[in-house]
């Protein structure tokens, strides 16, 4: 993929490094992501049960513990644990917020349909990426950039655009909350499929997966 954990230091050595004074889990969580798996990652807002209160202190939020943090900076991906630990340490307690768009879209479905659609999709030996559920039960595909703008349309050549599916996209500009975060005060978001060397700087096109998804939608909405 071309990114390292902190220029020559191998996955050993960077996993040892979390244990070094000042470098905190939170911190060696971020710096997997942008080190190993080669994603960009913003600081967002936490917020706390039971009232869900945002911890960007707007009352009215419109999205509690699911956005990033007003002016907080990307740490890009490539960022070793050393520079991660100097940008995170002032966002203590934030979010660990992916931006979509760049490297990943995402297809988002129920949380059971997602699971039916991984047991089928490996059975057929298609190719996947990382796959979250989220606590208030969805399951959110990581698919190759673009599919959000192109999901229109694939659904009509599929034959399912009219099938009021519960199956969305994300694409630019929206945010994806990352294991282990809490989202929005609800609890941690976990992986179904966890991110691997060979698939997460490449995911596959949602193509691949869109029929298999759509059609396990329908037949639960039935």
């Amino acid at each position: 993929m071309g990114f390292t954990i902190g220029g020559s230091r191998s996955t050993k050595e960077f996993r040892s490094g979390s244990r070094r004074r000042g470098r905190t889990s939170e911190c060696t969580a971020v710096a997997e992501y942008t080190g190993l798996w080669g994603w960009d990652v913003v600081p967002g807002a936490r917020a706390a049960a039971p009232a869900r209160s945002c911890s960007c202190g707007h009352t009215r939020c419109s999205a509690p513990g699911a956005h990033p943090l007003p002016l907080a900076p990307t740490v890009p991906a490539g960022a070793t644990l050393d520079e991660v630990t100097e940008t995170w340490g002032e966002y203590p307690g934030a979010a660990v917020l992916l931006p979509v768009g760049r490297t990943f879209d995402v297809i988002e479905v129920s949380e059971e349909a997602g699971r039916r659609a991984l047991v089928r999709l490996e059975r057929m030996g298609l190719p996947l990426g990382p796959v979250t559920a989220t606590p208030d039960g969805r399951a959110q595909f990581f698919v190759a950039p673009g599919a959000a703008a192109e999901l229109p349309q694939l659904l009509y050549r599929m034959g399912w655009d009219d099938a009021d599916l519960d199956l969305h996209a994300l694409g630019l500009g929206a945010f994806l909350t990352a294991p282990p975060s809490d989202y929005a005060g609800l609890g941690p978001v976990g992986w179904l499929r966890p991110p691997a060397l060979d698939s997460a700087g490449g995911p596959p096109q949602a193509r691949l997966l869109l029929g298999t998804l759509a059609y396990i939608c329908h037949r639960l909405r039935r």
